[in-house]
Parts: structure tokens; sequence; C-alpha cells
């Protein structure tokens, strides 16, 4: 079910990443991401999940929880996979059909790829949505954008986008389950057929879903305007945002993961990116 999906939910619970600077989430999300795209071996990437199995048990979210949020990027995952098994070349083939030529090469690839991606969803997710709400995304996004006020970006609007963008992630997704019970209801079947019936059975769901978010996105901004949201020009903030020993600490932390991604690199493997 499309409800069950948790990506950009605020898992409430008290833990050591929740009480973290939004700043401090924000670079361990970046550098988690760098992280992921410098590992080129099956090294690296076993040390970058054992990191995030460890960083979700200091979070107390349960791991089922964070797992349901791959359900959005399943159809990501699936394509990217077989992109790489039917297009990457090597030198051992394993089956050749007419056109169709898969070597292990891209079968390795192609794990390798899904693995990247899954653990791309899961620390992007735990760091900026399930530990850290909103309102503190925003304070913290707006704070590591501020430099770009100096070219005139209006740095406070796209930090307010982005995680107001977030946060309406799972309200879309309950909105598009209810639709579907409601056409399921009235005799549409999303499971009967091939592929293409299937995709053409969607295509009633998509303009009720865009008229629900037009609707949710006229309903927040009356609600802005009649709290008097004028931008970020002169506002305060109600919580000031301060580095503790813990955020300095996560930030050590950090630099020494990347350091031991790059050590790791150099162990020899039996295939590398």
């Amino acid at each position: 079910m499309l409800k069950d999906i948790t990506l950009g939910q605020y898992y409430p619970t008290e833990s050591a990443v929740h009480r973290a600077d939004p700043r401090t989430k924000l670079l361990l999300a970046t550098v988690y991401i760098v992280a992921l795209f410098v590992a080129k071996n099956i090294w690296g990437f076993l040390f970058a999940a054992a990191a995030l199995l460890l960083c979700v048990r200091l979070s107390r979210i349960p791991l089922r929880t964070i797992l349901c949020g791959l359900k959005a990027v399943m159809f990501i995952l699936v394509f990217t996979a077989l992109i790489n098994i039917f297009l990457t070349k090597g030198e051992h083939l394993l089956f050749s059909w007419r056109f169709i030529n898969i070597y292990r090469e891209g079968i390795y690839t192609a794990i390798f790829m899904a693995f990247r991606i899954i653990m791309l969803i899961m620390g992007t997710g735990l760091f900026l949505t399930y530990t850290t709400t909103p309102i503190m995304l925003t304070n913290g996004l707006e704070y590591v954008l501020s430099p770009l006020k100096v070219f005139g970006v209006q740095v406070h609007e796209f930090a307010m986008m982005m995680s107001t963008a977030l946060r309406f992630i799972p309200s879309l997704m309950e909105d598009t389950d209810r639709i579907m019970d409601a056409q399921k209801a009235r005799g549409a079947s999303f499971s009967s057929g091939g592929l293409i019936a299937k995709a053409k059975a969607l295509i009633p769901i998509l303009i009720p879903l865009f008229v629900c978010a037009f609707k949710r996105a006229d309903d927040l901004s009356v609600a802005m305007e009649c709290r008097c949201y004028r931008g970020g020009k002169g506002r305060t903030k109600m919580t000031v945002m301060r580095f503790s020993a813990a955020d300095w600490l996560w930030t050590v932390l950090a630099v020494l993961f990347v350091v031991a991604i790059v050590f790791l690199n150099r162990i020899p493997a039996g295939f590398t990116l």
C-alpha cells in the first residue's frame, strides 16, 4: 500500500541523531552521498552499509520503517539494474542471444548501483527527514545556503520550498492511495493485464492527484498569508541553532568516514567500479 511508504516523514523519538544540529545532519548527508560515489569496491560499500546501520540504531528508528521508504523508488531500482545488466560491456560473457549480451561485469555493476541507490535513499532520509522536523530543516538549509545571498539568491524561499516539498511527499502518497481505492470501488483494476495496460490504468489517477496537489498548495498559501508570512526578510527564529560538543564529534567522525572509504578503495577486490 502506498500509505505504508514512509519517505519524507518525521519519526518523533529521542536519540543522539535527533538531537544533532540540522546543519550537522546536512553535512552528514552530503558526506555520505560523496562517500557512496567515492567507494569503488565491495569493502567500501560494506563499510558504508555498516556505518548506516549503526546510525539507524543510534536514531532508535525501526529499520523496517526506513526500508518502507524504498517502495517509492522500487521502479528506479529495477530500471537502473536492468540498464546496467544489458548495456554494460566487459570481458566475461555469460549469456548471448541475438542482440542481447550479458556480461559478468554488467551484473556486478547492476548490484553495486542498486545498493548505492538503496543506501543513498536510506542515508539521506535518515539525516534529513526521519530525524529532522521541517522547520529545523528549513533553518539548516537557509544557514548553509546563506552565502548565496551575495548573488541575490532568495535563500529562505528556496529552503522553505525544499522542506515543504519533502514534507508533502507522504501527503501525496496518501492522496494517491485514497484515489486508487475510490477507483477500485468503481470497478477499476490496476493489477490485471500486461505492463502497458497497467500503465494506462494509472492515467485516470493523475488528474485527481494534480487537483489534490494544487488544492493543498492553495490551502498552504492561504494559511501562510493569514499568518502574515512575507518571506525571510527581517524574519527572526524562535530556536537559535548552536553547535554542541556532540556536533563537533559528528563532524570528526564524518571526516574519518571519508578517509576510511578512500583507504578501503586501495584494498584489492574482485570487482571495482
